[in-house]
């Protein structure tokens, strides 16, 4: 596959996920013929929200989106994962925590807006964090799935969750509660939602025993935001063949595809030569580059194993983060350090 490359700077980071602008209002603002949305990493969500513009000229533009996200300014961190649902836009952090841990609370949120809001001069933003509830509903739904998750090595235990634990009981903090000694640490790096408002969670880690990624039904997303209620998991799923080898493969993207499928990408389970812990224990997920692959899922569904098909090797990338599929092209973001890239196939 022949890519070329568009590169953005947008606040001086890189960026996650990648999806498709459907508001017509923001594209008229924008005088823009198509875009996409995407997340940058680290910062706060209200400060790392971003539009990759197609104008109507063909000329590619950035827009660092200004937002607000009112008494919860400056307490998220690491929005990793983008849908869309009902005319909103949702982001999901990646309730994971740095490449040594231990967890971070900051980054157990799930934020949403409204897609045409972002046509004004601020975009009113609303944040929920979860204190680990979600933690724990996908560890209780990976507890009960009929395959194995990789068990992790033991510093991995310690460092993300015995360091969390003991930090948490320390400051009395309530979330201690939803943390358990053999949990496993979530890395949500994937989101998607099915026509029934049920997100598939796509992880980063845990992967299976085998190396496949994991993906996990979450009800109740949208009810956090209007009715208090907290998610709930359901089944969780091994993606087959889409795995190298040897090798352990992880989620970093997936988005929904018009024929009722899904697209992903896969990848490695963290970044080389940035001090992982998880690679440290498990090397044999780092030299792996990514795959775009397709699968079919529906709710309900009894096999807790899906059939995924391997439509492209990006080789040599290893760090591509997006994908959408729009009008018989591919796009891509990978994750580069200080800017933004987008790769058109």
């Amino acid at each position: 596959m022949t890519l070329r490359l568009v590169e953005f700077v947008v606040a001086g980071n890189e960026a996650s996920d990648l999806l498709p602008v459907r508001s017509s209002a923001v594209l008229r603002a924008h005088r823009a013929r198509r875009g996409f949305w995407t997340v940058l990493d680290e910062g706060p969500v209200e400060r790392c929200l971003a539009l990759l513009l197609e104008l109507e000229d063909g000329e590619w533009v950035a827009h660092h989106v200004p937002a607000d996200a009112g008494p919860e300014n400056g307490r998220t961190e690491d929005g990793e994962a983008l849908a869309h649902h009902d005319g909103w836009v949702y982001v999901f952090g990646s309730h994971f925590g740095s490449k040594g841990g231990p967890l971070r609370p900051r980054r157990a949120f799930v934020a949403r807006f409204r897609e045409d809001d972002a046509a004004l001069a601020t975009l009113p933003v609303r944040v929920v964090r979860n204190s680990f509830r979600v933690h724990r509903a996908v560890n209780d739904a990976l507890a009960k799935a009929p395959f194995a998750p990789l068990t992790p090595g033991e510093r991995v235990r310690s460092r993300f969750i015995v360091e969390t634990r003991t930090r948490g009981t320390v400051r009395a903090k309530s979330w201690v509660s939803r943390l358990a000694e053999d949990d496993l640490p979530l890395n949500v790096e994937a989101a998607a939602f099915a026509p029934d408002g049920t997100v598939l969670l796509g992880l980063r880690f845990p992967v299976t025993a085998e190396g496949e990624p994991i993906l996990v039904e979450l009800s109740g997303v949208p009810e956090m935001f209007t009715g208090g209620q907290w998610p709930r998991a359901g089944r969780a799923y091994a993606l087959t063949g889409v795995t190298p080898p040897g090798a352990l493969v992880g989620f970093r993207a997936v988005t929904p595809t018009p024929d009722g499928g899904y697209a992903a990408v896969v990848g490695s389970i963290d970044a080389l030569g940035k001090g992982s812990v998880l690679l440290d224990d498990h090397p044999q997920g780092g030299e792996v580059t990514s795959r775009h692959v397709r699968f079919r899922w529906r709710p309900g569904a009894d096999e807790h194993r899906i059939a995924g098909e391997v439509v492209a090797d990006l080789a040599p990338f290893h760090h591509v983060e997006g994908l959408a599929e729009a009008d018989g092209a591919c796009f891509y973001v990978t994750d580069e350090d200080h800017r933004v890239a987008l790769w058109i196939g």
